[in-house]
């Protein structure tokens, strides 16, 4: 029968297996009964099986952010599963605390519990084990309960931690979690009498958490009732759709599917790595030793400008993408595999639009025309040149064309992309009318004659005006003067 997939679990400490774990150097994996008939199939056939381990898609990647939980407990005396989650903890906090820093992961740690059954809440082992009235409990640290530390004090410090979480959380920084955790182990040690609140407060306090806060979120493990953050704990253990429950330790689930692997730095960031929606990776995922870079050989295959170092290839954790980038603020366009081309106002800014450009005597000219209502730019020699617009632009020669400088006086001299026009001594040149005139003085003199001239017609024209209005005006008055006699007799008008 092809049952689901279980999750293997080491021996507890005491158990006569313990001794030759150390000796286990053989990787071994649970595969399904579908997947070892195919496999032994194969081989009967005499095909050769390759079988990698890859955490490629073996996760959700729906986005950009992941989110991953981890249980675990704060028992330091349970030997080789303790030691193993401690050291995981001091080992992955630096890689967790820059994801959680950059916003690229959400992380949970979560603690697991166990309640007493109601038969046995008056025994010895209820009531070491646990708190507020035998709802949560957790295995005696050494498995003594007449000695050392009991397990109720594992649920106190677990609560702590919950509760440091929380607050840390509240106030921005969530990942201090790893600092405590890493710091009470180091400084508070079940072996050296100094795990206890005195310890816990000291370090709380060393990280700048208000330990009153974290006794407040705590609350009552004396009371004989609930407690709000212990029974969020029991009931995030409960499983629902893909993911199962949470019944072992230490227990790893990334993007709500269970992490099945070895609880190591390397092996867990490549799969967190793994969820993250490609393209979107932060930069730890892209470093050789979690993944090979396959734009490093011929380009990754994809769409590449060496003349200004702009390529189509982007780097993933799960290979690389052909995708046209993006430079200086200017959007390339294409497949990403064998054309990209800038379409933006600044599409002449990334390597001159792949038009002609030259410089020549402290002058510099382009033939990258760019058009920002379309978006386009398109390739077109300068005034002054012919060509291509790509690959070449001629300077033209306007004096031997005879494209300027045309008067009988004038004197052309070409210049790059242009030309200069001169007129012989004693002349000045006026390009508005392409000609020469007289020298300065002349010019002056001829200058001051037409402004006599136009003084004069300025006159001349302004007396017209006046006898021009004098006469309007009399002429005006003897029409009214006219009209208004057949209506009344004016004083002028001999009577009748």
């Amino acid at each position: 029968m092809d049952e689901p997939l279980i999750t293997m679990d080491t021996p507890m400490e005491g158990g006569v297996e313990v001794p030759y774990l150390p000796n286990i150097t053989i990787p071994s994996v649970l595969i399904t009964r579908s997947l070892a008939d195919n496999i032994k199939t194969a081989l009967s056939r005499g095909e050769r099986v390759n079988i990698n381990l890859d955490w490629t898609e073996a996760l959700p990647h729906p986005d950009s952010r992941v989110e991953y939980e981890f249980w675990t407990n704060s028992n330091d005396e349970c030997g080789q599963k303790c030691s193993s989650q401690l050291e995981f903890i001091k080992e992955f906090r630096g890689a967790a605390q820059a994801l959680e820093r950059g916003g690229y992961t959400q992380f949970t740690p979560h603690y697991l519990t166990w309640y007493c059954p109601q038969d046995y809440l008056s025994t010895k082992q209820c009531q070491s084990q646990c708190v507020n009235g035998g709802r949560y409990c957790v295995p005696d640290p050494d498995l003594n309960i007449s000695d050392g530390y009991e397990g109720r004090d594992v649920v106190i410090e677990n609560l702590r931690q919950i509760c440091f979480h929380k607050v840390a959380n509240e106030s921005g920084k969530p990942w201090l979690w790893w600092d405590y955790v890493t710091d009470f182990t180091i400084r508070c040690p079940m072996r050296e009498k100094r795990y206890n609140k005195e310890c816990a407060h000291i370090t709380i306090q060393s990280l700048g958490i208000d330990p009153k806060k974290i006794d407040e979120c705590m609350g009552d493990p004396q009371a004989d009732a609930d407690n709000p953050v212990l029974k969020a704990q029991q009931d995030a253990q409960i499983g629902s759709g893909s993911r199962g429950d949470v019944t072992m330790l230490p227990t790893l689930l990334i993007n709500n599917r269970q992490y099945r692997g070895k609880l190591g730095r390397r092996a867990v960031l490549k799969a967190i790595c793994a969820g993250f929606q490609e393209t979107t990776e932060p930069a730890i995922c892209l470093t050789e030793e979690i993944q090979t870079n396959e734009c490093l050989e011929n380009n990754g295959g994809c769409w590449q400008d060496k003349a200004a170092n702009i390529t189509a290839c982007k780097d993933t954790f799960r290979g690389r993408k052909c995708e046209c980038p993006v430079v200086q603020g200017v959007q390339f366009l294409g497949d990403g595999y064998t054309h990209c081309e800038a379409f933006t106002s600044l599409s002449c800014e990334i390597n001159n639009g792949d038009c002609w450009k030259g410089s020549k005597d402290g002058n510099t000219y382009s033939a990258c025309l760019a058009h920002p209502s379309n978006h386009t730019k398109a390739c077109v020699c300068p005034q002054g040149f012919v060509g291509d617009g790509i690959h070449s632009c001629q300077d033209v020669d306007e004096c031997k064309e005879k494209l300027a400088c045309q008067c009988p006086d004038c004197k052309c001299k070409n210049t790059w992309g242009g030309f200069k026009c001169g007129c012989a001594s004693k002349q000045i040149y006026v390009p508005q009318v392409d000609s020469c005139i007289g020298s300065a003085v002349e010019a002056k003199s001829s200058w001051t004659l037409i402004g006599v001239l136009l003084v004069a017609l300025g006159a001349a024209a302004l007396t017209g005006y006046a006898v021009y209005k004098y006469r309007f005006r009399r002429f005006m008055d003897a029409e009214i003067r006219s009209i208004m006699a057949q209506y009344m007799p004016l004083n002028s008008q001999a009577d009748i």
